[in-house]
């Protein structure tokens, strides 16, 4: 029994085995992928009250209903900042301000990699908070189109401010 499990080890190691080397071969599906990878990490999220009260204090703002963006061009802390909020007022269940909240962050996960990738072109910094204002929990489908129109507008007003 144990020379059966040594033998199937030893043909194990060996299938894994590097030919220039004793290194076994580090096998990750994602590293030979060319396709971009999307992340929404705790440095991608904006967390600071200061910031934050900066950002509603000072910032610029514009809508495309059923959200409302306040951004700021400036920050610290990392290229691109986000937080997503949902009324209270409006919603009076967590589940479906949590619902939405997920959904928006997803949406931006998905396509913030062109904002971004632009920021970082120009050397810009940019804070946004993305409010959700409607009266009704969205479908996905259009939560996905409106966050693009939003980045796309975000991509512009950075270009404008210099």
């Amino acid at each position: 029994m144990l020379e059966k499990c040594i033998l199937a080890f030893a043909i194990a190691r060996a299938f894994f085995m590097n030919a220039y080397g004793p290194e076994p071969v580090a096998i990750n599906r994602y590293h030979l992928s060319t396709t971009p990878r999307y992340f929404f990490r705790k440095a991608d999220k904006l967390k600071s009250s200061k910031v934050i009260d900066r950002l509603f204090g000072n910032g610029n703002n514009f809508s495309n209903f059923p959200f409302k963006v306040i951004w700021l061009p400036e920050n610290k802390e990392a290229v691109l900042q986000t937080a997503v909020g949902v009324s209270s007022r409006n919603f009076k269940k967590a589940t479906d301000r949590n619902r939405i909240k997920r959904l928006m962050r997803e949406a931006w996960r998905l396509q913030k990699n062109s904002l971004q990738d632009h920021l970082q072109e120009q050397g810009k910094h940019l804070s946004v908070f993305i409010l959700y204002i409607g009266k009704e929990v969205p479908e996905y489908e259009m939560v996905f189109e409106k966050i693009g129109i939003i980045i796309n507008r975000l991509i512009k007003f950075a270009d404008a401010k210099n």
